[in-house]
């Protein structure tokens, strides 16, 4: 059965955390008409000295509960800068979402660009 994109999202931007230990969403999707994939990218290379990242990736299986499904702790020095969030296949009615807490450090900004797919049968 052939599938094709029926739609295709693009997120990039900057997060900047506005506290230290405080979660701060970099992308979160829900709802889509129709089974979706996402992927993408965090740069975290503005690590310096005494800083502190921790980036967790969230899937909910059943539509509701997010259940943590990856975590990346990172501290200087960095010898790969960006993380990157490898394509994941997610029905329709599942959510999906990446957060950072930097915790400790001086707070920092950190660009990231995804690409969310919403794919249908042909």
């Amino acid at each position: 059965m052939p599938v094709v994109v029926q739609a295709k999202y693009r997120y990039s931007g900057s997060i900047t955390p506005a506290n230290l230990n405080e979660e701060t969403t970099v992308l979160e999707v829900a709802g889509q008409s129709d089974d979706y994939m996402v992927a993408g990218y965090l740069d975290i290379s503005s690590l310096g000295s005494g800083d502190a990242v921790e980036v967790r990736e969230y899937i909910s299986v059943d539509g509701v509960d997010y259940k943590v499904f990856t975590v990346f702790v990172k501290s200087p020095p960095i010898d790969a800068p960006v993380i990157r969030f490898h394509t994941k296949t997610l029905l329709y009615n599942m959510k999906y979402k990446v957060t950072v807490k930097q915790t400790s450090g001086t707070l920092r900004s950190f660009p990231y660009a995804f690409v969310v797919e919403v794919v249908s049968a042909v």
